[in-house]
């Protein structure tokens, strides 16, 4: 076995056994099953570890990661993993978290550069990656770029990027109909369903709320 993964394996025991010692009832509890309040809708880039940067345990945040923290409407992974976590787990708060440095937004970014030049795309758009990323390009294409300074271009990909997947989500069966059922609910016991956009800065290790935040009472607006 590789050194990387017997480190790998070392700490994780040496985890388990400081966690078991400060909650010796820890794992037990965890095998009973789970109750988060959150889904974390994220990327899969290895900077931004959900639990890590939260500062979370085990069980408290249900977690579906991708290239560029896409949520596309025909996508079954992720749409399953939502209806899981909505209407099973019982969650209250849908993140969609993007990050800055995101390598998935660059190569949309650059590939929009590349079609405006006649150049060759830096990811050719019948591979995975590139049917992938294909919706993110469009998106690209679509923004007003031009008119911010170039160094704020990735940025600004990486907001409008959350803020989409924002609405994707809130278009999704499962949020109407959580919605509908809230909203049905006169005694207001009902559990409320909210989708929010985030973003995670690498640089500074400090998350965003961008202030897009949806739920029953706000559809529509």
């Amino acid at each position: 076995m590789s050194t990387l993964l017997t480190t790998l394996l070392s700490a994780n025991a040496q985890w388990a056994e400081r966690l078991s010692d400060t909650h010796p009832n820890f794992f037990s509890q965890c095998a009973k099953g789970q109750s988060p309040k959150v889904l974390w809708i994220g990327c899969a880039d290895s900077r931004v570890p959900e639990s890590v940067v939260t500062d979370a345990k085990p069980g408290d945040i249900f977690v579906h990661r991708n290239i560029a923290n896409q949520f596309h409407p025909d996508d079954d992974s992720a749409l399953s993993v939502l209806m899981f976590a909505v209407n099973v787990v019982g969650v209250e708060h849908v993140l969609v978290v993007g990050h800055t440095h995101c390598g998935g937004a660059a190569t949309c970014l650059e590939a929009v550069q590349a079609q405006a030049s006649n150049s060759p795309p830096p990811v050719s758009p019948n591979t995975p990656l590139g049917r992938w990323l294909a919706p993110l390009t469009n998106l690209v294409s679509t923004l007003d770029l031009e008119t911010l300074p170039a160094e704020t271009h990735l940025d600004a990909i990486v907001e409008a990027n959350v803020k989409r997947q924002v609405e994707n989500v809130c278009a999704t069966d499962v949020i109407k109909g959580a919605w509908a059922a809230a909203l049905g609910d006169e005694s207001g016991e009902k559990r409320q369903v909210w989708v929010h956009g985030w973003v995670y800065d690498v640089a500074s290790g400090r998350l965003k709320d961008l202030g897009v935040s949806r739920g029953p009472q706000t559809q529509g607006e």
